[in-house]
């Protein structure tokens, strides 16, 4: 993208997750701009601007007025979310909130009640973009293993891990049966947010386990608390299907009725051993074609930052009516409703099966 066109953004808030919308910024100007922060006080905002040299302004109108940007990221507490979100539909700009769009179920319906049926609102979840879900979901749409019938996610957590199955099995918005139970376990936690914690101790650590009946097809949650820094727990993703399945990287399927074949995604990763191209992934092939490409090289990215920088490019081309919308807010409205029911299983020891909801209409 020349400047000309490059995803120019303002963002509400300045906490952890606004800072990778601020370094996509600073890796690639040409590509992505920031217009301006919104900061509670002008301390922090002073803090933010030394850091990384952009405006900081202490309301939401005043950000747009002053330069005004294709889009507001919302990236602040669950709570505040929403009021945020209705203030910046109230200026007629369009939103790219981050997950979930409300903290519970009362307030995904004020929400949608509010700001549904405007067209403004986007919701930043990014992890069908990580090139290796995305190249699977290709694979899937692809109908490579048939009608996909079952998908087992054990990667991240709640709404994240509900839209990945959500969309590798390709459900809508129909009601889903819920059965959710968590276990403890002890687990050495090396590694946090706040780096290694030299303790090898075992800690007790939850498991949630749950199956999602979407009524032909069906979902299994798995996952273990700080699944996501822990490297003594992998990741797993099995999605079956009428004519084979994936397991992870790992494709079977039939040739023809009586030859079953084994094939393998293969990512093929810059700046190993002696390649001298810079460490950088270019593409993700399957059988000898691409299924997935990386649009940012050059720019080093790590997956999650890949698929973040794509959610930012695609909401800059929606918002020039360029693109599809990258995550309307009655995806993430469903998502989080979903997570929602994994957590009362797991309280009330029951199954719990959610309503047909206004955002489904």
């Amino acid at each position: 993208m020349s400047p000309a066109t490059a995803a120019r953004y303002g963002i509400v808030g300045s906490g952890w997750r606004s800072t990778f919308f601020l370094r996509l910024a600073r890796l690639m100007p040409e590509r992505f701009q920031v217009t301006g922060v919104v900061t509670r006080t002008a301390e922090r905002g002073a803090e933010v601007e030394a850091e990384w040299g952009v405006r900081t302004i202490r309301t939401i109108a005043d950000l747009v007025a002053a330069d005004r940007p294709d889009f507001v990221i919302v990236s602040v507490p669950w709570a505040v979310t929403p009021q945020a979100t209705r203030d910046l539909v109230a200026l007629d700009m369009p939103v790219l909130a981050e997950t979930p769009p409300a903290p519970d179920l009362d307030g995904l319906r004020d929400l949608w009640a509010a700001v549904g049926t405007s067209g403004l609102v986007q919701v930043a979840e990014q992890y069908i973009s990580y090139p290796g879900h995305a190249a699977r979901l290709a694979l899937v749409r692809d109908g490579v293993i048939g009608k996909a019938t079952s998908a087992h996610v054990s990667s991240t957590h709640l709404y994240h891990a509900v839209s990945m199955i959500r969309h590798l099995l390709g459900v809508g918005f129909a009601p889903v049966t819920v059965s959710a139970q968590a276990f403890s376990a002890p687990l050495v936690n090396p590694l946090t947010p706040a780096g290694w914690t030299g303790d090898s101790t075992p800690q007790d650590l939850a498991t949630t386990l749950a199956t999602l009946d979407f009524g032909g097809s069906v979902g299994l949650y798995d996952f273990t608390e700080n699944q996501w820094w822990n490297p003594l727990r992998s990741r797993r993703i099995v999605v079956r299907g009428s004519h084979g399945e994936i397991v992870d990287d790992r494709v079977v399927r039939m040739a023809d009725p009586t030859t079953p074949v084994e094939s393998f995604l293969v990512r093929r990763q810059s700046g190993i051993d002696l390649n001298l191209e810079g460490f950088d992934l270019d593409h993700v092939s399957f059988e000898g074609r691409v299924v997935y490409r990386n649009a940012f090289q050059g720019a080093r990215l790590a997956d999650d930052e890949i698929a973040v920088a794509s959610l930012l490019e695609q909401t800059a081309q929606w918002c020039r009516d360029e693109a599809p919308p990258p995550y309307p807010l009655a995806e993430a409205c469903q998502d989080h409703l979903i997570s929602l029911a994994i957590g009362e299983s797991v309280r009330t020891k029951d199954s719990v099966t959610t309503s047909q909801e206004a955002w489904a209409r």
